[in-house]
């Protein structure tokens, strides 16, 4: 099912999943998406869908919709395209799963708030069983959200930048993990890179994911 994933200065804050033939973008709070901004219309785009295939159409918008920079009337979209509207950057995602996913499932981000954060996505990543485990947070340490700190409340958290870099840390009975999604450019942990195999998080670590240092906080 694809998904917008709508994010500003790089922070990812809501996600929402295109499971109607039209899905309104806009400032007023009737909209499917709503973008609670001066620079963003009432009525400002609609996301279209006829099949498999999705549009983005401009409805005379006062600032207009630009797709991957460009300013569009009406354009179909393709997996990764951005669609910006004010400062507000909306990434469509078709989540057709590339080799070596056919046996994960998809863990949505939580809607309320951020769920991340430099980004929560949903992301594919193996299944876990949930476990109680200790309290834990990430704090942002540089970049826009610089200061920031998330409670790691779900088994699986994603943060990055979808794309760019994702990484996923999961809850376990015996602590927490954490390991690289996608994304060409891969976490390190205090310096070292991670792979696709769970590393241990221990309080104090310090991650680093697409240009943006974190840590990872035990209480």
């Amino acid at each position: 099912m694809p998904k917008m994933i709508v994010s500003i200065d790089g922070v990812v804050i809501k996600e929402v999943q295109l499971t109607k033939d039209r899905t309104s973008l806009g400032r007023r709070p009737y909209n499917d998406i709503v973008i609670d901004n001066l620079a963003v219309s009432g009525e400002h785009a609609v996301l279209q869908m006829s099949g498999t295939d999705v549009f983005v159409e401009d409805l005379n918008s006062t600032n207009g919709t630009y797709l991957n920079g460009k300013a569009v009337k009406k354009q179909q979209l393709s997996n990764g395209d951005t669609v910006e509207i004010g400062k507000y950057k909306i990434k469509y995602m078709s989540e057709v799963a590339g080799p070596g996913f056919e046996k994960t499932m998809i863990i949505k981000a939580g809607s309320a708030g951020l769920a991340a954060p430099v980004g929560a996505s949903a992301a594919a990543v193996a299944p876990v069983a949930a476990g109680a485990g200790p309290n834990a947070a990430i704090k942002v340490m540089s970049g826009a959200a610089a200061g920031r700190e998330v409670a790691l409340v779900k088994v699986v958290t994603t943060i990055g930048k979808p794309g760019v870099a994702v990484a996923a840390i999961t809850k376990r009975p015996q602590g927490f993990v954490v390991a690289h999604v996608e994304g060409d450019n891969k976490p390190t942990l205090n310096g070292a890179a991670i792979g696709a195999e769970p590393v241990p998080l221990k309080n104090g670590d310090v991650l680093e994911l697409a240009g943006t240092q974190m840590q990872f906080v035990q209480h």
